[in-house]
């Protein structure tokens, strides 16, 4: 318990390049979440390169899937970079069909746009287009998917370091020797990552997995209350759970509530959004840790990005984007309901001084 207490919530984590896909229907709606607002451009100041110079700049956001709170605010955050300098944006939603996004993707292709953003997605059903995308001589920016395409620029968290620092407060939380359920999927590369730290943390806590479930679909919360409901059904007497990513956790906590455990089974997740602040400080919440970066931030740093690219000014193959640790004990003591008082809270959330330049009118919070 004592860690829990500790300033985690300050607690800064690298992160590092990852891969962006997505795929089917634009998109312009911006979020309606109280609290969750994109923050007004900061003035360039210099002149446009080439070829912002020239006009308007087509790019496309290919998107695996858009669904959830932390996406919904991480396109938010590109839209709104994408608008600040003056791009084209064209946004493809899969709604999780990887078929559908590789098919997105070759309509991004053929579209006309100078650069193509994809946002996660599975490689054996996206590195035959992105291929096609850097021999046609578009620019490729990706988040949160590997690819050893060369000219193609990653950008990501890091997961690894995220997912340690939840659980070193569920190692504090639950002990040595526990039971412990897991949910997760394989597949993606974020996630896999997370659940490379989950074995060697598990192996040396001498934690018993209990059960391990989960999938993600267009509705990846609501689809796992009742896997998880069956899993906690048969081993009620699991102590915590690890859920890394937000809309799993969400699920989670629900299933959790559903079999009337919140007293004795405590989630631990990842990422971090409006919704889940709300989540985590509810009366009641087993929610107790989790850890993320600013959604629309790295929404917006990514075009940034990609515009670097764009100019030829980036100069690197790889973006950080760093991300902090944030408990339930600090979220309630702060009295933090929304993005907006968190990342005043925690200016470490802050990505303004990533990916920018003079000429770059900049939207991060």
């Amino acid at each position: 318990m004592s860690r829990v207490r500790l300033p985690l919530a300050a607690l800064s984590l690298a992160s590092v390049s990852a891969l962006l896909l997505a795929g089917c229907s634009q998109s312009t709606d911006a979020s309606k979440t109280s609290g969750d607002t994109a923050a007004p451009a900061a003035a360039a100041t210099g002149p446009k390169p080439a070829p912002f110079s020239k006009g308007t700049v087509k790019v496309a956001l290919v998107r695996q899937s858009g669904a959830g709170d932390y996406f919904e605010q991480w396109g938010n955050g590109a839209k709104a970079q994408a608008k600040a300098l003056g791009i084209d944006l064209t946004v493809y939603d899969a709604q999780a069909d990887n078929a559908k996004q590789a098919t997105d993707l070759s309509s991004a292709i053929n579209s006309g746009a100078q650069a193509i953003i994809v946002d996660h997605g599975f490689p054996a059903t996206i590195q035959p287009e992105i291929d096609k995308a850097v021999k046609k001589g578009v620019k490729v920016v990706v988040y949160d998917v590997e690819t050893a395409t060369k000219g193609v620029v990653s950008t990501r968290q890091n997961d690894a370091s995220m997912a340690q620092a939840v659980l070193d407060v569920m190692a504090k939380e639950v002990g040595k020797n526990a039971k412990v359920g897991y949910v997760n999927v394989a597949g993606y590369a974020a996630l896999d990552k997370r659940n490379t730290v989950w074995a060697k943390e598990a192996a040396a806590q001498g934690w018993k997995q209990q059960f391990k479930v989960g999938k993600v679909t267009d509705s990846t919360a609501t689809d796992n209350v009742p896997l998880v409901s069956a899993a906690l059904t048969q081993h009620s007497d699991v102590t915590g759970v690890f859920a890394p990513y937000d809309e799993l956790a969400k699920g989670t906590v629900l299933a959790v509530q559903n079999k009337k455990l919140q007293d004795k089974v405590k989630v631990f997740g990842a990422d971090v959004s409006g919704a889940d602040i709300q989540n985590m400080t509810a009366d009641g919440s087993p929610w107790v840790a989790t850890a993320g970066t600013d959604p629309s931030a790295v929404g917006a740093a990514v075009v940034r990005t990609t515009a670097l690219e764009l100019a030829g000014q980036l100069n690197k193959t790889s973006v950080e984007f760093p991300a902090v640790a944030i408990t339930q004990d600090f979220l309630r003591e702060k009295k933090i309901e929304n993005m907006d008082q968190l990342r005043e809270a925690l200016p470490a959330l802050n990505l303004s001084q990533v990916s920018t330049a003079d000429w770059i009118a900049n939207v991060a919070h």
